[in-house]
């Protein structure tokens, strides 16, 4: 079947459908990874956008069940050069195609996807809407203006309700604002007692689970529409030790008084080159992101630049210079991507022992006392 995609300064691409049939607009952006297409799909931090694979061969190794990223694919359209229908490779279990399809969302193939990087490149990402009906263009463009892209990508991404993943070691609460599996994985691959919260878990319903460690996971959009996530990390840095990954890193900083703003055309990909200061070392990381945090604003907080991107410089990662809290704009749990940067939750749980070293908490025994004792004082008032 035929599909066409038409961005928002006219520029029209026409060609053959697959997945889902119908027509959905979302905002357009690019990944230049070369595999991983089923952890693209799956990573809910594409909420609401048209993704558009640079390699030009997708869908030859099919789809399984252990490389999703999320319990759905999130994205509102796919856009690739050739899609292989038949995919040869001993762990496929079912197409490409056939995920698409099974969720609603449409893709286009034969198209110069070459050309449409170039367009994004140059003029940024922009708003698009990927159709297989046979609408006019004057109605695919009053369809296109009519739409706002989502504000609400946290929301709709993020777990509803509390969930553990036990385990022996350290306890950290995850606050999942669209988080992928791999840092679950991370985190209880080391042993931690991982308890997954809500977007909108408040910093005293987040103190009652008596965690270790906060990870702020990552999650689609701009990060200044979720105002109560940056007020309860305000309200837990210093607190306890904080790692934040992607919009975590964003939400970090807002929360620390820096600022955020949208890249151009964005990260997104497997190999973005990141430099570590303190080393000098090189890393080659993962990325998916459309917003960074601005250097300037930095200028009288308590953060500190950890890590820049070696292609346009831009940050990569924050400390906090007072608490042990720290950040990075890349996702070291890889999926997909190298895996080089897996060792930043070894970082983390090493500062939380770190922590508790430093601050012994006082018994369940001191605090039940202390309770009694202020609940007698306040009857015999």
């Amino acid at each position: 079947m035929q599909a066409r995609l038409l961005l928002e300064d006219g520029t029209l691409f026409t060609g053959r459908g697959f997945g889902a049939e119908g027509g959905s607009v979302g905002e357009v952006v690019f990944n230049t990874g070369i595999t991983g297409y089923q952890e693209v799909l799956s990573d809910p931090s594409y909420c609401g956008q048209i993704v558009t694979m640079t390699f030009p061969l997708i869908g030859n190794y099919g789809i399984n069940r252990d490389d999703f990223e999320s319990i759905r694919p999130y994205i509102h359209g796919f856009v690739v050069r050739r899609h292989e229908e038949v995919p040869s490779n001993w762990r496929a279990q079912y197409t490409l195609g056939s995920l698409l399809k099974e969720y609603g969302i449409v893709g286009i193939s034969d198209i110069d996807t070459r050309m449409l990087t170039r367009i994004l490149r140059q003029h940024g990402t922009m708003k698009g809407i990927i159709t297989t009906g046979n609408e006019r263009i004057e109605e695919l463009q009053e369809r296109l203006g009519a739409t706002p892209l989502l504000r609400d990508q946290v929301a709709r991404t993020s777990t509803k309700s509390v969930f553990s993943s036990p385990g022996d070691k350290e306890r950290i609460v995850l606050i999942d604002y669209g988080a992928k599996s791999g840092i679950l994985r991370e985190l209880t691959k080391r042993g931690c007692d991982v308890v997954v919260v809500p977007q909108d878990a408040t910093a005293e319903e987040i103190r009652k689970l008596k965690p270790d460690g906060i990870q702020l996971s990552n999650g689609p959009g701009d990060p200044k529409d979720v105002p109560h996530a940056v007020e309860t990390v305000r309200q837990l840095i210093g607190e306890y030790p904080l790692f934040g990954i992607c919009l975590g890193h964003q939400l970090f900083a807002l929360a620390s008084g820096a600022d955020t703003g949208k890249l151009k055309f964005g990260h997104r990909g497997g190999n973005h080159p990141v430099k570590e200061l303190e080393s000098g070392r090189c890393f080659i990381t993962s990325q998916n992101h459309g917003y960074t945090v601005i250097e300037e604003s930095l200028i009288g907080t308590e953060l500190e630049v950890t890590h820049i991107n070696n292609n346009d410089k831009t940050i990569e990662g924050l400390k906090h210079k007072k608490f042990p809290a720290f950040s990075v704009q890349y996702h070291p749990e890889a999926a997909p991507g190298p895996y080089d940067n897996s060792y930043l939750f070894d970082r983390f749980i090493d500062m939380i022992r770190a922590h508790k070293r430093d601050n012994p908490a006082r018994s369940r025994q001191a605090e039940l006392s202390e309770t009694l004792r202020g609940e007698l004082q306040y009857a015999q008032k």
